[in-house]
């Protein structure tokens, strides 16, 4: 039984629902992560998350989106990530 609760898709509305569609929608995925669930509890924090990894994620610099995208696939994949 898991000790925090995670806000689903189906469940999120106002504030949370609006960045749970930019989530989807930016990444070209029909879910909500699991990290971004359990931020959703307490939105203010949700959406100063997602602006962060959105900027880091989408910025342009030494590394290319798809690049970042792979180092966080692997990154999840050492860590056992389910998704």
């Amino acid at each position: 039984m898991s000790s925090i609760d995670l806000v689903a898709e189906t469940e999120a509305t106002g504030k949370v629902k609006e960045i749970y569609d930019d989530i989807m929608a930016t990444h070209g995925i029909d879910f909500v992560p699991n990290m971004y669930k359990v931020m959703a509890a307490k939105p203010i924090y949700l959406e100063a998350n997602w602006n962060r990894i959105k900027a880091i994620m989408q910025e342009s610099g030494k590394l290319d989106k798809l690049t970042k995208e792979i180092i966080a696939v692997a990154v999840s994949a050492v860590m056992g990530c389910d998704y």
